[in-house]
Parts: C-alpha cells; sequence; structure tokens
C-alpha cells in the first residue's frame, strides 16, 4: 500500500475490485475490535456504582457525571473528527484515537476522586470520538455496495454488543480486581488494535473536503453539557432552582446557536441540508431513542440488581448477559440481514423498536420483586436491539454522500453517543425524583441509596428505602419504554415516506 495512492480522494464503489478491498473481512475484525473496545465504556462503569459510590463517597449526581462525561464529550466531537478523518485520513485519526484512548484509559485507573475520574472519563471520550468516527467511515470504503449492508449489521452488532456486554465484564473484572481494572483492561486491546490498523488498514481520505468546523464542535458541546446538567441537577436542587433553570437556558440557547452556524458556515460540522431527508431524520430520532433506552436502562439494571435484590458486581454483571447473548445470536442467524431485505427499512425498524419497548416495559413489570421476571425482558431487549440499530445504522450511511463516509459515521456515533447520555440522565433523574419522593421523613434528602439507608434507624425504615429505589426504577424503566415506542413510530413513518418518496420520483 502506497500512502499517495491511498491518500487520494476515496475510490468509488464501481472502480474497485468485486466485493471491495481483498483483506475487507480482516479489516472489519480490526475495526470491530476497536469499536467493541470504545463501547464498552459505555456500561462497564456501570456495575462499579456500588464501589465508587462507597470508596469515592460519590453522590447520585457524581455517579451521572462519571457516566456521562465520556458520551458527552465523544457525542460533542464525532462530528468534527468524522469531518477531519475525511479530509486528512481515517487511518491517521483511527491510530490517534487508539492512543487517546489508552491514555485515557490509563488516567482514569489512577483517579484518587470524583472530580479527577469525571476528567480523565472527559480525556477517553476524545479518543472514542475519533475511534467510533473512522471504524464506521473505513467499513463503507473497503467494502463494495453489494456486501456493505452485512458488513455494517455486522459493525452493529458488536456496537449493540459492546453496550449490553459492559456490566458482564465489568463484573467479572471486579468479582477479582479493584475498581479501576476495567478501564486497565482497555490497554492490551488498544495496543493490540494499533498494531494491527498500522498493519491492515488502509489509508483513505477526501483532500477537498472541508476543514474540521471547531467553532461548531465548541457549541454542540457546551450546549449538550448545559442541557444535561440541567437534568442530572433537577432532582437534587429542583427543577425550578436557578442552577437548572440557568443551565437549561445556556443549553438550549447555545445548540440554537450551533444550528444557525451551522447553515451559514461553508464548512460545516453537521450539514443542516441532511435534515430535508426524511431517511435521514427518521434514522436519526430511531438512533437516539434506541440508544436513549438500551443506555438508560442498563445504568438502572445494574444499581437495581446490586442495590436492590443485593446481588455482588459479578453477579449482576452475569444476570445481565441474556441481553447481550441475545443481540449475539440473533445476529449470528443472521436475522437481521434477512428481514431488512425483506420486510424494508420501516417495517424492520418499527419490529425493533417495539421489541426493545415491551423489553423494557417487561422489566419495569416483572422485575420488580426479583430476577427471574426480569430475564424474559432482557431477551425481548436483546432481540430488538439486535433487529434495529443495523438498519438504522445502513439507513443513516445511505442518506449521506461516499465521500462523506466520515460525517455520515459522526452523525451515527453522535447519536448514539448523545441518545446513551440522555438515557442516563432523563431516567436517572426521573429515579432520583421518584426515590426522593418516597423516602421516609428520617431519611430525605439522601443523595445517593446508601447514604439513605445508612440514615433509616429501623428494619421498616430501611424496607421503606429500597421500596422507593424500587418504585422509581420501576417508574424510570416505563418512561424509557414509552419514549422507544413513541421515537420506532415516529423513524418508520419518516423512513416509509422517504422510501414511497423514492420510487415515485422517477415519474414525476
Amino acid at each position: 500500500m502506497t500512502a499517495s495512492t491511498a491518500g487520494s480522494a476515496p475510490t468509488a464503489p464501481s472502480d474497485r475490485p468485486s466485493g471491495g478491498h481483498p483483506r475487507r473481512w480482516l479489516i472489519l475484525g480490526v475495526i470491530c475490535l476497536a469499536q467493541l473496545t470504545v463501547l464498552l465504556d459505555n456500561t462497564i462503569l456501570n456495575v462499579a456504582v456500588p464501589s465508587l459510590t462507597e470508596e469515592m463517597h460519590a453522590t447520585t449526581a457524581d455517579i451521572q457525571w462519571m457516566i456521562n462525561a465520556y458520551s458527552l464529550v465523544q457525542s460533542g466531537l464525532l462530528l468534527t473528527a468524522g469531518s477531519a478523518a475525511d479530509r486528512y485520513g481515517r487511518k491517521k485519526m483511527l491510530v490517534a484515537g487508539l492512543v487517546l484512548f489508552g491514555v485515557g484509559s490509563l488516567t482514569a485507573s489512577l483517579a484518587q476522586g470524583p472530580g479527577q475520574l469525571i476528567a480523565a472519563r472527559g480525556g477517553m471520550g476524545v479518543g472514542g470520538a475519533l475511534l467510533m468516527t473512522t471504524t464506521l467511515a473505513v467499513v463503507v470504503q473497503v467494502f463494495d455496495e453489494a456486501e456493505r449492508t452485512k458488513a455494517i449489521g455486522l459493525w452493529g452488532a458488536v456496537s449493540s454488543l459492546g453496550f449490553a456486554a459492559g456490566p458482564l465484564i465489568g463484573g467479572s473484572l471486579l468479582e477479582h480486581f479493584w475498581w479501576g481494572s476495567i478501564f486497565l483492561i482497555n490497554l492490551p486491546v488498544a495496543l493490540l488494535g494499533l498494531i494491527a490498523v498500522v498493519r491492515l488498514v488502509p489509508e483513505s481520505r477526501n483532500p477537498s473536503g472541508d476543514r474540521p468546523d471547531l467553532l461548531g464542535a465548541l457549541l454542540s458541546t457546551v450546549g449538550m453539557t448545559g442541557v444535561v446538567f440541567a437534568i442530572i441537577s433537577g432532582p437534587e436542587h429542583g427543577w425550578t432552582s436557578d442552577r437548572v433553570l440557568c443551565s437549561a437556558f445556556i443549553g438550549i440557547s447555545v445548540l440554537t446557536g450551533f444550528a444557525l452556524w451551522e447553515r451559514h458556515v461553508p464548512y460545516p460540522m453537521l450539514d443542516m441540508h441532511f435534515f430535508r431527508n426524511r431517511r435521514f431524520v427518521g434514522a436519526v430520532a430511531g438512533g437516539i431513542l434506541v440508544a436513549f433506552g438500551m443506555g438508560g436502562s442498563l445504568f438502572l439494571l445494574t444499581q437495581h440488581l446490586q442495590l436492590v435484590l443485593g446481588y455482588d458486581a459479578l453477579d449482576a454483571g452475569l444476570r445481565t448477559a441474556p441481553l447481550a447473548l441475545a443481540v449475539v445470536l440473533i445476529n449470528l442467524s443472521g436475522l437481521g440481514a434477512r428481514l431488512l431485505p425483506a420486510l424494508g427499512t420501516p417495517l424492520t425498524v418499527i419490529i425493533g423498536m417495539g421489541l426493545l419497548a415491551a423489553g423494557l416495559a417487561a422489566v419495569a413489570e416483572l422485575g420488580t420483586d426479583g430476577y427471574g421476571g426480569m430475564l424474559l425482558g432482557l431477551v425481548v431487549m436483546g432481540t430488538g436491539i439486535a433487529v434495529a440499530m443495523p438498519a438504522m445504522a445502513a439507513a443513516i450511511m445511505s442518506a449521506i454522500p461516499p465521500e462523506k463516509a466520515g460525517v455520515g459515521a459522526g452523525v451515527n456515533g453522535t447519536l448514539t453517543e448523545f441518545g446513551n447520555g440522555l438515557g442516563v440522565a432523563v431516567l436517572g433523574a426521573v429515579l432520583n425524583s421518584r426515590f426522593a419522593s418516597l423516602l421516609p421523613a428520617v431519611a430525605a434528602g439522601a443523595g445517593s441509596l446508601p447514604a439513605a439507608v445508612a440514615a433509616a434507624r429501623t428494619p421498616e425504615e430501611r424496607a421503606a428505602v429500597g421500596d422507593a429505589f424500587a418504585s422509581g426504577v420501576e417508574t424510570s424503566q416505563l418512561v424509557g419504554a414509552v419514549a422507544v415506542l413513541a421515537g420506532g413510530v415516529l423513524a418508520a413513518l419518516l423512513l416509509g415516506r422517504a422510501e414511497r418518496s423514492s420510487r415515485t420520483a422517477p415519474a414525476a
């Protein structure tokens, strides 16, 4: 491979050999390894919540920020990272992302307090942004149109697995090591991925592409942080407090400024014209809410299993495994790949999101008193995720020109990370509000479940605290189920209209 040849404008699919790059499936394996590591860190921290609460004296709001710092920074930088990858080289950005992600993981493992861990997680988000955009962009480049849908489906399956397997892997590590081990595990994977990328992945770029929109990246990150800060702070400080109203106003104002800036700047981070495409809008709406339900529910589930039902970290991780197992089995069976061409994108999406919503509702209603009721819901959730996510990733990438593959991957990654962060913030806020409203008077004002239990004096009061938390989890899961179902209906309607428009366009 010569850099000068590979570094020119991306080769059109029709000019490539049949099937794309000769080492495309090996390259896909490398790409999926990097992607798996990045997405594991969205949920692997969930099982460490009791350890962090005890050892760092972290409040519920601290925990939410530890989890959200990663996804917020990542979602704020994904579009700029995608644009930079298109212009300067996707392989270069992939290598840089692996290095930054490894350094951030090492720093997180050495953190001594909540503030240090939040900062380290933010640093990991920078590396994660570079990785998430370049992995999907490289897949689009090395596979031709005939195999691209299958490749994206496998990439999507690994993405789903990363979210779902985080608690299991985290629980296994915490059974034998301290909480920092959940970050140290990233180091050998990042090193292996770095060697494989340097040796196997071809360089590709669009030298005439747009230069990175740094102001747009700043505006989007500040805006989303303001909104999420308001959501997380609401239960503790009051929804009408100056802190919440001010941060919400700043967040919404800055996001509005971001949209206006992107419409007028000659090199936008996010081309607002994409939103004229119903297929794009439908896939974006669905993708955000799938990630919303998945990220928020795993955040709640691991706490419920450990703090309410009394499982340790490993047992809690094992009990979330059916979700990951369902994702893997459905994708290995090829069900999702067969459903998409057979049923079309709209119906595939509504089936997948409907199953995810049903699974969330089942966990809420059947899992209150024990694990047995959760099991069915987890399997149904995993099935829905495996069906919906690859279909929406393919819909987004097909709505964006191939020369903007990095931007397209950035959009897909942004909505996933933003949905995940929003799920943790919103469903966590619902949990905190419900929990606080049901606490007995002796524990009023406690910032976390352990603090409330410590404040309770009698067995009856401790039982009331546990019941309050369980009720908060149930309410939150039901809110997530309604949001996912509504998103599925909206996405299917928009995707259906887009498909009908494309079929009638030649006759017009």
